[in-house]
């Protein structure tokens, strides 16, 4: 319901969130790279057809509690076995399973950053530039022409100038009403504690 231009009235039991675009059209020079993790080593593993409750459990460790993902949770299992599954779509996990990296190649020369997460307790210690310079690496090998992502406002609040900062552009931004997970117990409800639920 529009309560006057430019303002929009959110259901109780939802959420919005504005979702911005990026994508880069080449390959960007790496950025410089510092620091080591006490709690994980700086390492990258592809993870060949991965279970499912390994991959759910990855998900939560690094985007639940702090940023509610909870989209591949509620996705039914043998489409998300699918996915995961397809030569196409890439997981990596960083150290001990510390962190996510998956890479989409499903349309033709392009690859989709789909996720990109670690464990917090990583934030600030070198670990997301990083990952993003191997993600890149990654990306670019087979000569795709178009590299790209979404973020949004409930993730981290330094991740938007994070990928910018990484070479990518912004070129279109959305707004996106959904149920609030916490209400369908996707999620806990302590989940991300700075977004109120509005029952």
């Amino acid at each position: 319901m529009t309560l006057e231009d430019g303002f929009h009235e959110v259901p109780n039991g939802h959420l919005a969130t504005v979702v911005t675009y990026l994508e880069m059209h080449a390959p960007v020079a790496a950025r410089p790279e510092h620091g080591r993790s006490e709690r994980a080593s700086f390492d990258l593993r592809r993870v060949e057809r991965p279970d499912v409750a390994w991959y759910r459990a990855l998900f939560r460790r690094v985007g639940a509690e702090d940023w509610l993902w909870f989209s591949r949770l509620i996705i039914d299992v043998a489409e998300l076995e699918k996915t995961l599954h397809d030569p196409r779509v890439e997981v990596y996990t960083f150290g001990e399973d510390a962190g996510l990296l998956e890479l989409d190649f499903r349309q033709p020369g392009e690859c989709e950053l789909a996720f990109f997460g670690l464990d917090p307790a990583l934030i600030g210690q070198g670990a997301g530039r990083w990952l993003m310079n191997r993600a890149q690496d990654l990306a670019w090998r087979d000569g795709i022409n178009r590299f790209h992502l979404h973020t949004c406002t409930m993730d981290s609040p330094q991740a938007l100038d994070f990928y910018r900062r990484s070479g990518f552009t912004p070129y279109k931004r959305e707004v996106e009403v959904l149920p609030d997970p916490r209400l369908s117990g996707d999620l806990p409800e302590n989940a991300a504690p700075q977004i109120p639920i509005l029952r």
